[in-house]
């Protein structure tokens, strides 16, 4: 697997974008989460990304430029985090859906309680909570304290695709990666209200 360079993400489709995240680490407060699934959401084309209507307040950052978080609260319980990849005026992220706990295992567990290891970054909810992010990063720099983003890729590691969880518009997309064979990646949860496409 190729690594896409974050200079060239701009240029890059948001599925090349999210498979190269794969195996990269993300550093905050102490912890350090090796990222180990992933959703894309490609913006205006894509009716499960919230800037499908294009920009509001609340998605401003996913228009770009790439590099930076967009967080956002989900259901009103916990944050989540995305990582922007498209060109200024044109909106992509890749959700951060789950990853390993490599550093900082004791500061995780203030934050998640005491689950089995493998669950302390399993969910989008849960690996933001993990890595202590909030809306207070929004619009962070990956590349910047107080963040600090390794892209060490999963290189030949065997690499997963499926359907987004929990999403009603094009529910069907593979756009779910994830590394082959990992403890801590979520469980598939088709929505409900999922529409084919």
């Amino acid at each position: 697997m190729n690594e896409v360079p974050l200079d060239e993400w701009a240029s890059c489709s948001v599925i090349d974008v999210a498979r190269s995240l794969l195996g990269s680490t993300l550093r905050h407060d102490q912890v350090t989460v090796r990222i180990t699934e992933v959703e894309a959401y490609e913006g205006e084309s894509d009716p499960a990304s919230h800037a499908f209507r294009g920009p509001t307040p609340r998605t401003q950052v996913m228009f770009g430029p790439p590099g930076r978080l967009y967080v956002y609260r989900s259901h009103g319980l916990h944050w989540c985090a995305n990582i922007v990849c498209g060109p200024d005026g044109r909106s992509s992220a890749v959700l951060l859906r789950a990853g390993e706990v490599l550093g900082g295992e004791t500061e995780a567990r203030t934050r998640r309680g005491t689950v089995p290891y493998e669950q302390l970054g399993r969910g989008p909810g849960n690996v933001a909570s993990a890595l202590g992010l909030t809306d207070a990063l929004n619009g962070a720099e990956l590349s910047r304290a107080p963040l600090a983003w390794h892209p060490t890729p999963a290189g030949d590691r065997s690499i997963s695709t499926g359907p987004r969880v929990g999403v009603s518009g094009a529910a069907d997309r593979p756009w779910r990666l994830w590394l082959t064979g990992e403890p801590s990646v979520s469980a598939y949860r088709r929505s409900a209200r999922a529409r084919p496409g």
